[in-house]
């Protein structure tokens, strides 16, 4: 088995994030924007989580991009710009899934278009900033 590289490891967890954001750009054209918006923040996640592995952490923990950021912060103290944003995409974790979120309602009826424009954008920006901060490491 070939030997696991910090930027090896960064890399196949940024295609699959770059992946999770085109998968659910094609969920929003299709109306599907709750499920859109929980792509957008696995997205930003797994972003996140390239930079962690890209810096050398052998595991990275959690789903919240607010802890994640937090952890990136100890390398680069310019993640604290991103927490503010990336984290607003940590409501779509559960909240875009479960209808135990939902008083009488399902996620696929209260997520709107503009849900999923706003939540795949931060993605996008997301995905952006970890790419740069990975290039100027290498």
């Amino acid at each position: 088995m070939p030997e696991r590289t910090a930027e090896r490891e960064a890399d196949r967890w940024l295609r699959q994030a770059r992946h999770d954001l085109g998968d659910g750009e094609y969920a929003a054209a299709g109306g599907r924007h709750a499920l859109a918006c929980f792509l957008a923040h696995q997205a930003a996640e797994k972003a996140v989580a390239a930079f962690l592995f890209g810096v050398g952490a052998e595991r990275v923990w959690g789903h919240a991009l607010a802890d994640l950021c937090e952890d990136a912060m100890a390398f680069d103290a310019t993640f604290d710009v991103l927490k503010s944003e990336a984290m607003l995409l940590d409501k779509h974790y559960l909240g875009a899934r479960y209808p135990s979120g939902l008083p009488g309602g399902i996620p696929a009826e209260a997520y709107d278009a503009r849900d999923s424009e706003v939540a795949l954008h931060i993605a996008r920006e997301t995905l952006v900033f970890v790419a740069a901060r990975l290039a100027a490491r290498s």
